[in-house]
């Protein structure tokens, strides 16, 4: 009986031939109805979080019959008669269908072993935790990616950064040593937020003066900048939300180094035009159901390559501050699989941070234990930015001078948040 509603409104339909595609719109009605009234929990950034809100035998039960039902409803549809919006949906409810199920699979397993209390030790200290990470993987990254191919793909990263810097040392004609002492002269330093303030208006004004050069679309709200006072956040050297860029300023004194990939990020053409460009798409009711962090975080770390572009880093120290995020960015994609997947203990994951990253020792532990409270995660901005320069690399090889950049631009942005796999239809054709 429960399945003989689902059976009367979208498959039913479905037997009348050539009719079945005029009903597609119906069939995405019902599912986003049905899904919604499942109350699918979110993704959240804690593993114990996840975990704490997987649903009982009878809800694995219940979702398992609707996915199945999906999967095997949507197939009677003939895809390349549907329109594109169509199509986004039914790539949409194929690829979240597989991926529920391989979740509630590994939830049926996960009942008969989980704990009373979840340990926030890290996943891997957890029963079934190396196959919780590999689904988390999927669920932050691409569904078809595995913890060795990312830890292959974050070692690659690794190397690569490290000659990104190199190579700015050599510019700079100093001894390695002497190099990394003088990152932490004074003269890098302020802590006066008046002086911050006036940084980040100029590298707005600068990028904004820019930006015409690298896309289609200029007309956005303005993004405002303050300091923030979230001590919460304190962490981080700032944050985006609301149409607003706040830059911390607490304790320490801020890094100049950090003025212009940061803004890029965060404000623009980062987070802030992404969410922009967003806000004014049409998207279909499937579609706002779901939300990809991985391509939103991916577009982020993919911004700030453009900087030069845009009109800044000026100097190499100030193209320096930018490699030396990515270098912390590159390093937790390795260890993350290490910590979560691999066992790595917090000794093996120390002394892989300090062999590939000098100077900043002060911030490890911090981010070992958000690795362990957050597995998977991290791998999203290098994995996304990776990916959009793949792409573009591959599109200036094959179209030489045809090739625009804007363009290129609008086929990542101009259809909200998608799978990596999608976003690369839209852009490779």
């Amino acid at each position: 009986m429960k399945a003989l509603i689902f059976y009367i409104v979208i498959v039913l339909p479905l037997l009348g031939g050539c009719k079945a595609q005029a009903g597609f719109d119906s069939f995405t009605n019902e599912f986003v109805k049905t899904y919604q009234s499942l109350h699918i929990a979110d993704l959240q950034l804690s593993y114990v979080d996840n975990l704490q809100q997987l649903p009982n035998a009878a809800g694995i039960e219940k979702q398992m019959e609707f996915f199945n039902h999906c999967r095997a409803a949507i197939a009677k549809y003939k895809r390349q008669e549907l329109t594109p919006s169509q199509q986004t949906d039914y790539d949409l409810i194929v690829y979240e269908s597989k991926l529920n199920l391989e979740k509630l699979a590994l939830c049926k397993k996960w009942l008969a072993v989980k704990p009373a209390a979840i340990p926030s030790t890290g996943l891997y200290t957890i029963p079934l935790g190396k196959e919780w990470y590999a689904w988390f993987l999927k669920r932050w990254v691409a569904d078809e990616v595995t913890p060795d191919e990312i830890y292959a793909f974050g070692m690659k990263e690794v190397e690569s950064v490290k000659k990104h810097i190199e190579d700015i040392r050599l510019i700079t004609g100093m001894g390695e040593d002497s190099f990394y002492t003088y990152l932490n002269n004074a003269s890098f330093f302020v802590t006066d937020a008046k002086v911050i303030q006036h940084a980040f208006e100029s590298v707005r004004d600068t990028v904004l003066h820019h930006l015409p050069g690298l896309f289609t679309t200029t007309n956005i709200p303005r993004v405002e900048i303050k300091q923030g006072a979230n001590q919460a956040l304190a962490q981080t050297p700032g944050y985006y939300n609301g149409n607003t860029f706040y830059y911390n300023l607490f304790d320490k004194p801020y890094n100049k180094r950090q003025f212009d990939w940061l803004f890029i990020h965060e404000a623009i053409p980062g987070h802030h035009y992404q969410f922009s460009i967003t806000g004014k798409l049409k998207l279909s009711k499937v579609q706002q159901l779901f939300y990809y962090l991985g391509y939103a975080e991916g577009w982020g770390a993919y911004a700030e390559y453009l900087g030069k572009d845009l009109g800044v880093y000026k100097t190499p120290y100030d193209e320096l501050g930018k490699w030396e995020w990515d270098i912390v960015r590159s390093v937790r994609v390795p260890l993350d699989v290490g910590i979560n997947y691999y066992g790595w203990t917090d000794e093996q994951a120390l002394a892989f941070w300090k062999k590939n990253i000098r100077g900043q020792d002060d911030i490890a532990m911090r981010e070992i234990n958000r690795i362990k409270r957050w597995p998977a995660q991290v791998v999203t901005y290098k994995y996304g930015a990776a990916k959009i320069l793949q792409w573009r690399d591959e599109l200036q090889q094959k179209e030489g001078s045809r090739f625009d950049i804007k363009a290129f631009h609008d086929k990542i942005l101009n259809h909200g948040t998608l799978p990596f796999f999608m976003v690369e239809k839209n852009v490779m054709g």
